[in-house]
């Protein structure tokens, strides 16, 4: 507990803890209307802490959500956050109940910092991981999924491309290529994740550096000089991180 000194004596100020906090405001069982027996912490404790250690507009992390008590306190008070949730109860309790704070449900700490709804959220699912336990691509990976993830770490960008191609795009003037899955329309096994010189001429067209990803290359290196090309083979040559 902390110390303050008053004069010749010494005060002690004790920190609450979460069961001072039970006890100050009852049951918080029905905190934010969803139901989450033995996790739940009352909204007053979360705002106690984020109020000592944060303040408005900072981002604020919990990687075990449970039934999503920081978000609604972190919302309510004006604070960014991120949280992360494994199962249903990530939409059945966190996404339900940062909608009803967002309609200005006055459970927990509303009515002290006179919370009145409004703002937004948004709710994002992972895909499966790109990689298996041998460094080698998930086969059950969609092209858009590992095109997003080559495009992100390349450029540092979202990937925004709604068509399927294996043009991903161009940044400072170097364009990208993903040779995977079939995409040029080839569904034999490895057909079209080879660069040969049929699979070149089917690519749409860029004058200027490029990079393309793909099984194994059948280009000298002089013709991808020629070509502008560097050349990166999945998987080895894709980022983890």
């Amino acid at each position: 507990m902390p110390i303050s000194k008053i004069g010749g004596s010494v005060k002690e100020l004790p920190i609450h803890n979460l069961y001072d906090f039970a006890d100050r405001f009852g049951n918080c069982r029905h905190e934010g209307r969803v139901d989450f027996r033995s996790g739940k912490k009352p909204e007053h404790f979360l705002s106690l802490i984020l109020s000592r250690f944060s303040k408005k507009g900072d981002l604020i992390l919990d990687s075990f959500l449970g039934s999503g008590t920081t978000a609604a306190v972190a919302h309510k008070m004006g604070r960014k956050y991120i949280g992360i949730e494994m199962g249903e109860h990530a939409k059945t309790h966190c996404a339900v109940r940062l909608q009803k704070v967002i309609d200005g449900e006055q459970g927990g700490i509303s009515k002290e910092v006179n919370w009145q709804g409004g703002g937004g959220y948004r709710f994002y699912k992972l895909v499966e991981p790109i990689f298996d336990e041998h460094g080698q691509i998930n086969p059950n990976i969609r092209f858009e999924h590992l095109a997003a993830h080559i495009w992100f770490s390349e450029t540092r960008l979202p990937f925004l491309q709604k068509n399927k191609s294996p043009l991903l795009g161009t940044h400072h003037g170097v364009t990208y290529y993903l040779l995977y899955n079939g995409i040029l329309g080839d569904k034999k096994p490895n057909g079209g994740n080879v660069l040969t010189s049929k699979i070149l001429n089917a690519l749409p067209q860029h004058n200027g550096p490029k990079v393309i990803y793909g099984e194994t290359s059948r280009l000298g290196p002089s013709r991808l000089e020629k070509y502008q090309i560097t050349f990166k083979q999945t998987p080895y040559d894709i980022k983890a991180r």
